[in-house]
This record gives structure tokens, C-alpha cells and sequence, in this order.
């Protein structure tokens, strides 16, 4: 069953992962996804920094881990800002080698001091060339709730979110957030926009206080009073401030299930524990429904 198909039958339930630093990272890493094989997660994610071949090849042998190893769907990163076209066609037949049809298609972030290859500029284009190559790839796409902190306003975020739609883009995962009406205000203006795709809203839970203020930094977005409070008041107790960011991302999820959203991303940062304890908390949410409302309020 392709990925967009389950979101017909239930409230998906997805992570991300990021491979390790270091040597070995798919050895370092196989111990977190084991322990996260039980849930049954709909598919895992694997980031791709613009590392080069090293970092590809990381990604790669833990897309396959997944797929090939835990039999569960994976879904590998590419982002194009740093790829050439021969670079990204090199990749896509390695994945298909391991038998890897699942794309996230990105930009990717700049890097200060480094030059842009100049093929794919933007993730719309980098959508349109993974759809133009053989093999049957499911394309997804990052959307950003609080607006990409490059563009002038939300409009034109989603004017352009709707141009990587339009390329070939069939699911949709969210940028971070902490605060639920801003993504229920984000999906309205999707709908309205004519963007009618899966978009599952992405979590992080907290467990670094000066992590989340880094994020919040570059986002350019002011973290919600409620979430900083937490933020403040627990900051030097590393562990009642895990405890709080995992409540907080229980109850963010409630919220936004009951809401009817399509489904639920979790990036995990590695952190396996994290991800159980939520789960635990969640998992009857994400039964198989064949009727669900509309996110809206």
C-alpha cells in the first residue's frame, strides 16, 4: 500500500531519525529503531545533511535498515540546494537498489560560506526532476505552519507550497510547532489555497531548553507564553523538564487527533524513550478509522 493510501483508513503515526556522528552510524542508531520496531510506526524518516557522499551513504544504509531490516516503510530525505542533478540521480538509484520509493524532497537549509550547486533552488523543482526519473517514487514535502522564515508573508509560503503540490508532491509534513491554533489557521489557508494533500503536523518534544530557543531563534518565531513558562521554570532541572516537554507533546497530540488531523510526525532526535512514553500515552488514538472530521476549530 503506498504511504498516501493509509491516510484514507487512520490517523498516521510517523518518526523521523537523523543518522549519528561519528563511525558506524547505522550500528549506533539500530539499537533506537529496535527498540522502536514494536510500535508499528506507518513509516521512519532518515534526515540528509549536505555532507556529500559520506552523509549519503549514512542515510542510506539506515533507510535500508528500516526497510529491509524492521520491515517498515522508509522514507529518506534529499535535499536538493547542495545536489547536482547527476548527484541526485545517483541516489535515487541506490534507494531503488534497497527498494526505497519513499521521498522527503527538500531545499535544504543554506550553509554560511558554501556556494549552492544551482540545479534545485527550490523543493518544487527538485519534485518535478525526482517525478521526471524511472522508478515510482512517492514524493513528500516540508510545509511550515509559522511561515519559512525566507518568505515575505504565509501567502506567499503557500503559494509556493502549492507550486511543490503541483509538481508532484502527495504528502505533506509539518516544520515544528507549539502552539495547536497556528496550525489549525495554517490548514484552513492550505484548504482555501486548493492544496487538498495529506499534511501530517510534526512534534518535538522538549528535552533541551537551549536546543528549542536555537530553533525558535532561526525560525524567528516567538515561542507561545505557555511553552516558554515551561521552558523557564524547569530549566535547570534537566529532568522535570523532560517530563513537562513530553506532557506537553502528549497533549498537543490529543488535541490535534481529536481534531482530525491526517497524522502525526515525531522527531524523535534519536531519543527512543521519548518516543515510547508518547506513544504509551497516544496509542489508542491512532486506531484504524474509517471516517474522520475535518481539521478545523
Amino acid at each position: 500500500m503506498k504511504l498516501t493510501e493509509i491516510f484514507k483508513h487512520k490517523t498516521v503515526f510517523s518518526f523521523e531519525v537523523f543518522p549519528p556522528h561519528g563511525e558506524a552510524p547505522v550500528d549506533k542508531i539500530r539499537k533506537t529503531l529496535t527498540n522502536l520496531e514494536h510500535i508499528h510506526p506507518d513509516f521512519i524518516s532518515v534526515t540528509l545533511g549536505a555532507g556529500g557522499i559520506g552523509a549519503q551513504n549514512q542515510t542510506v544504509g539506515i533507510a535500508n535498515f528500516i526497510q529491509n531490516d524492521l520491515n517498515i516503510p522508509a522514507v529518506a530525505h534529499i535535499p536538493g540546494l547542495y545536489q547536482s542533478k547527476e548527484d541526485v540521480r545517483k541516489l535515487l538509484a541506490e534507494l531503488s537498489g534497497h527498494h526505497i520509493s519513499n521521498i522527503l524532497a527538500l531545499r535544504g537549509d543554506k550553509i554560511a560560506g558554501r556556494t549552492p550547486v544551482g540545479d534545485f533552488n527550490h523543493a518544487n523543482e527538485l519534485v518535478s526532476f525526482i517525478k521526471e526519473q524511472p522508478g515510482d517514487f512517492q514524493l513528500m514535502g516540508a510545509c511550515y505552519p509559522q511561515c519559512h522564515q525566507e518568505a515575505a508573508n504565509l501567502t506567499e509560503d503557500i503559494a509556493n507550497l502549492k507550486r511543490k503540490v503541483d509538481a508532484g508532491a502527495d504528502h505533506l509534513i509539518s516544520q515544528l510547532f507549539y502552539e495547536n491554533q497556528c496550525f489549525y489557521d495554517f490548514m484552513d489557508q492550505t484548504r482555501s489555497a486548493g492544496i487538498s494533500v495529506p499534511i501530517e503536523a510534526g512534534i518535538m518534544p522538549v528535552t533541551n531548553k537551549s536546543q528549542i530557543e536555537r530553533m525558535a531563534k532561526i525560525s524567528g518565531k516567538p515561542l507561545p507564553e505557555k511553552f516558554a513558562a515551561i521552558l523557564n521554570h524547569y530549566a535547570d532541572n534537566k529532568e522535570a523538564l523532560r517530563d513537562a516537554g513530553i506532557a506537553y507533546a502528549i497533549d498537543q497530540i490529543v488535541d490535534l487527533v481529536a481534531h482530525g488531523v491526517d497524522g502525526i510526525h515525531l522527531y524523535t532526535m534519536n531519543h527512543s524513550k521519548v518516543a515510547q512514553q508518547i506513544w504509551d500515552a497516544t496509542a489508542s488514538l491512532f486506531k484504524d478509522s474509517e471516517e474522520k472530521p475535518s481539521v478545523h476549530l
